[in-house]
């Protein structure tokens, strides 16, 4: 049978691995740099190899689904967005703490403004992609209109409408990682971290080991979203009161209401606070990272929950996060020492009401030279019946500052509820 020949060349790939660095018109990134032009361009995109000054590409963990796209013709390979219109309708910044290198690690401080500040660069055929978005709507979740109803927040037509609707600044963040800054922040040398950054993820970016001059990395996680409530100027202004919580992505709860933990009534009662401390003459920001059942993955979370059902005596408190080392190998990735960046990129130098009880989250934002003047627990009865467990865990482990940590007899006693109905 004779074959069919083929009708053109077979296009070849061009491997980035080992690229001649000779007359290379890859830009210089300064970062730290507070002036953004000095500071340079964030070049991620495909269209023009030799312009990328970066290790990955844009868009995060949808970058595989861009893949798909192309691979199945639905999208051209070259395709360039269309900014036009896309800028945000507030600005935000820049403020001091984007001119410390180390101060801001994991974000790109001008990923909002690429239209604005780099048009000069999209003349000349650069394709730039922002690693940020800013837009303005209104949120609406059925808890808050029990809290009208019981007047803990008020209807004011402006930040809560009638309907319980919020309006809210979002912001949409992917991660811009600068490894020199991400490797002191975790306390390693940059040579191990690109090294075990290629070898975990399978030897995606060999960039990471073959271009030490690239020192950004574009890493294919989720982002975060970040809401703000009240004026944006009263974000930075240190006479009017901020409330904040930092919440970690619970599909389970924050979705669908699962009742094993306190993930969507905190980030409620979250709320609610954010909502009565800008209806104060202040504001409210709510931070929602990506990072599903303390960042090792919901399939790793619901082993977690099997095994924890079936040990010996059932759920227990005191094999709460035995369990999760069993599985994960470790309790906790989510790394909060690089989550005050985003904080430090809104301009905050004092937080008058952290909604949160980690110690992990207070000690990391501290750390970042940000004030904390209180924090503020859940109140009790926002806690499930089956999610007393994770607490009790918590409170025993130190996880926890405020609150009493249960004694022998409460932990017996609690060591029976939990994941029985699941």
């Amino acid at each position: 049978m004779n074959q069919p020949k083929p009708t053109s060349k077979p296009k070849h790939i061009v491997l980035t691995s080992h690229p001649n660095r000779q007359g290379s018109s890859v830009l210089p990134i300064e970062w730290g740099n507070r002036d953004p032009l000095k500071r340079g361009a964030i070049i991620g995109s495909l269209t023009h190899q030799s312009h990328r000054n970066v290790i990955g590409t844009h868009s995060g963990s949808y970058a595989v689904y861009r893949a798909l796209a192309v691979a199945s013709g639905s999208l051209q390979p070259d395709h360039r967005a269309d900014l036009t219109h896309t800028a945000p309708p507030v600005q935000i910044g820049p403020y001091p703490s984007w001119g410390d290198p180390h101060g801001i690690v994991s974000l790109d401080p001008f990923g909002a403004m690429v239209e604005e500040v780099y048009g000069s660069l999209i003349a000349q055929g650069y394709d730039l992609r922002p690693t940020i978005a800013v837009t303005k709507a209104q949120i609406n979740l059925p808890e808050l209109q029990e809290a009208i109803a019981q007047n803990r927040i008020q209807v004011d037509n402006t930040i809560v409408k009638a309907n319980a609707g919020l309006s809210v600044i979002k912001v949409a963040i992917d991660p811009v990682w600068y490894l020199p800054g991400i490797a002191q922040r975790i306390g390693v040398k940059e040579s191990d971290l690109r090294r075990i950054l290629f070898q975990q993820t399978g030897g995606m970016f060999p960039e990471l080991v073959t271009r030490p001059d690239l020192h950004v990395f574009l890493p294919p996680i989720g982002g975060m979203t970040v809401y703000i409530l009240g004026e944006l100027d009263a974000i930075t202004d240190e006479s009017k009161p901020l409330a904040v919580r930092v919440h970690d992505e619970c599909n389970g709860s924050d979705v669908f209401g699962s009742d094993i933990c306190t993930c969507r009534p905190y980030l409620v009662h979250g709320i609610e606070v954010c909502i009565q401390t800008a209806q104060e003459g202040g504001a409210g920001v709510i931070v929602y990272n990506r990072k599903e059942g303390r960042a090792l993955g919901e399939v790793t979370k619901f082993l977690v929950y099997n095994a924890r059902k079936r040990q010996e005596g059932g759920d227990r408190a005191d094999a709460y996060f035995t369990r999760t080392e069993c599985v994960a190998g470790v309790q906790d990735m989510r790394f909060q020492e690089l989550m005050p960046d985003v904080l430090q990129w809104l301009g905050i130098t004092r937080i008058d009401r952290l909604v949160s009880m980690s110690n992990l989250k207070y000690n990391a934002i501290t750390h970042s030279g940000i004030e904390v003047v209180e924090r503020i627990p859940i109140p009790p009865h926002y806690i499930p019946e089956d999610a007393q467990v994770e607490i009790a865990a918590k409170m025993a482990a130190g996880y926890y500052t405020e609150g009493e940590v249960p004694d022998e007899e409460k932990l017996a006693q609690i060591s029976g509820r939990g994941l029985q109905d699941y």
